[in-house]
């Protein structure tokens, strides 16, 4: 993204978070609770969205239990939570080798 891209970007941002009333705070605090979500998953679907085991399971562990797969199938070990946490997203649009058997066999 260019300079200019970018911070119109910002100036468009900060002008609908004043528009609602969203402090920088108020975002810092929401993301940051995003976070302490992600790092309490139980259990993780192939596509990388997890549940914490608490409140309403997603749609996802609904189907796929109702398909016949069982929960246990998706349940993390602490070891397996602890090194989904450090994994980087793989941003796909600029990776020369997506979709190439050499993507495929490199270990992420």
């Amino acid at each position: 993204m260019d300079e200019r891209k970018r911070d119109s970007m910002i100036a468009y941002l900060r002008h609908r978070m004043e528009e609602f009333g969203i402090t920088p705070d108020m975002l810092a605090s929401a993301l940051a609770s995003d976070e302490s979500e992600k790092t309490n998953a139980r259990y993780r679907a192939v596509t990388g969205e997890t549940w914490s085991g608490e409140g309403e399971m997603p749609q996802w562990l609904r189907q796929a239990i109702s398909a016949g797969q069982s929960i246990e199938h998706f349940a993390l070990s602490p070891k397996t939570a602890e090194k989904a946490q450090g994994k980087r997203a793989v941003d796909w649009e600029k990776d020369p080798f997506a979709g190439s058997p050499l993507a495929r066999s490199s270990e992420r």
